[in-house]
């Protein structure tokens, strides 16, 4: 999964901030400048089971700070499943 695909599916799931540019160099800004909250990653991890078939427990998705650590939890799952 790329970042394009990781805000895409954040987008549909939480919607975007209109003062936050995801179309650029986002991979280490953390979520929270993002306008994204937990509840938001949750969503995000929600779809992404439904959409790719890859599954991250609650706790690890709280884990992930920057869609840099998130990609990483979903590309491991991806491999793994």
């Amino acid at each position: 999964m790329t970042t394009d695909d990781l805000m895409s599916v954040m987008r549909a799931a939480a919607g975007q901030d209109e003062n936050v540019d995801l179309d650029g160099d986002i991979l280490d800004v953390p979520f929270a400048d993002l306008g994204y909250d937990s509840l938001a990653l949750l969503e995000t991890a929600a779809r992404l089971e439904r959409e790719h078939g890859v599954r991250l427990t609650d706790d690890l998705v709280t884990t992930a700070r920057t869609p840099r650590g998130f990609l990483a939890l979903v590309n491991e799952g991806l491999e793994v499943g």
